[in-house]
């Protein structure tokens, strides 16, 4: 069977609808392939995000506990955060946050996978990093709006949370999902 092409939609008009640092929308008018037109159809922009499966010397689980106001809800969840215009790749954002957020570092790092949370809506890459055998190398220095209670967790304790779906980041279930299936 002849694989269907596809064809990129086409830009008729595009204006910014909000430009703040964490919520920039545009509006764009777009003709389909087809020809049909959609009038409004929003775009996000986000700067790409990095997470961390941190697993220590002892074969513990780095996990982070805060509130997501979202949700209005404290959950459960991996290192994570944005790539930086001064992180010279997303391995070395990722290793930032380890950093910044638990206070853990060094081990052997692998990126994992990549993931795009909605790739109709969004234009942004989240990069999922494993580190195998960090240790707690400093002092953890978060942000005046970052509230994350650390906790090192078996990875049975983390694979339970995961099968009551207690941990609801699905940027944060997917690689931890993989890490499972990948008999780690």
């Amino acid at each position: 069977m002849k694989e269907q092409q596809i064809e990129n939609w086409k830009v008729l008009s595009s204006e910014y609808i909000s430009h703040e640092p964490w919520f920039t929308v545009r509006r764009e008018k777009v003709q389909l392939p087809n020809g049909s037109i959609i009038p409004s159809y929003y775009v996000l922009e986000y700067p790409a995000w990095v997470n961390v499966i941190a697993v220590t010397k002892e074969g513990k689980m780095v996990m982070e506990r805060q509130y997501r106001h979202g949700l209005g809800m404290v959950g459960y969840e991996l290192c994570a955060g944005v790539v930086d215009p001064s992180d010279a790749n997303p391995m070395e954002a990722a290793k930032r946050e380890l950093l910044e957020e638990t206070g853990y570092g060094n081990g052997e790092w692998q990126q994992w996978m990549v993931l795009n949370v909605n790739p109709g809506t969004h234009t942004n890459l989240t990069y999922c990093f494993l580190a195998i055998g960090v240790e707690k190398v400093g002092e953890r220095n978060l942000e005046p709006t970052e509230d994350i209670a650390v906790e090192l967790l078996n990875p049975e304790k983390v694979k339970d949370l995961l099968l009551r779906d207690q941990i609801l980041q699905a940027l944060h279930a997917a690689p931890l999902w993989k890490y499972f299936a990948m008999d780690k």
